[in-house]
């Protein structure tokens, strides 16, 4: 699958489940839960210990039925690591263009965090399939409302802060679609081990995007 086909995979599926601060212990579980509910993208940060091995252990596990990425890349070495071991997209919280040109160089999706119009338009002329809008939940859905008006032909992808209850607000004001963090990976439920939680949260996020119109995605 090359990057334009994950992109559109993406944005078919419309939610990107954020794991950070997992372990080999519970990873697996957690993306299953995730599957269970219908949420099969998924990233992991790479500020996770032992995120190489944590991602072999998600792609062994999934195969192609998981659409996996990796966050929180700071640099080209992380993007170099985390691709070289089962990532198949990488997302930033900043505009990193060395970490754009190696994911390019890789065949993989990038989706570089940026907050204002001049950072996304960057990211995107440098070869950003799609930007990763960071930090959504300072500006909120009028915020993408505000940067999406005139820079429609850029994919954005709103992160932090999105929840169940602003889902559905954020695609309407044009979000192509959206990071998923705690609202969705609740870490007290993985510390309780209730993952069924986990799976009934993937679900609401499921029927939240599937509800989106054709022209919307």
């Amino acid at each position: 699958m090359n990057a334009t086909n994950r992109t559109t995979r993406i944005a078919d599926r419309g939610i990107v489940g954020i794991v950070r601060g997992s372990s080999a212990d519970t990873i697996v579980e957690i993306v299953d839960a995730l599957v269970r509910g219908g949420v099969d993208v998924v990233e992991i940060t790479a500020d996770t210990d032992d995120v190489t091995r944590l991602l072999g252990d998600v792609s062994d596990s999934f195969g192609d039925e998981v659409l996996l990425g990796a966050g929180t890349v700071l640099d080209p070495e992380t993007a170099q690591a985390v691709l070289s071991n089962g990532a198949e997209f990488v997302v930033t919280p900043t505009v990193n263009p060395d970490v754009i040109e190696l994911a390019n160089r890789y065949g993989a999706p990038s989706f570089p965090g940026a907050y204002t119009p001049t950072e996304v338009v960057r990211a995107y002329e440098a070869g950003a399939d799609a930007v990763k809008l960071f930090p959504a939940s300072t500006g909120g859905v009028d915020h993408l409302r505000a940067v999406g008006g005139p820079l429609g032909h850029v994919p954005l992808v709103p992160t932090g802060g999105v929840s169940v209850d602003n889902a559905e607000a954020y695609f309407d004001a044009g979000a192509t679609a959206l990071g998923v963090g705690s609202s969705l990976v609740d870490p007290i439920a993985v510390a309780d081990g209730e993952f069924e939680r986990l799976t009934e949260t993937a679900a609401a996020f499921r029927e939240i995007a599937d509800g989106r119109d054709a022209d919307d995605r």
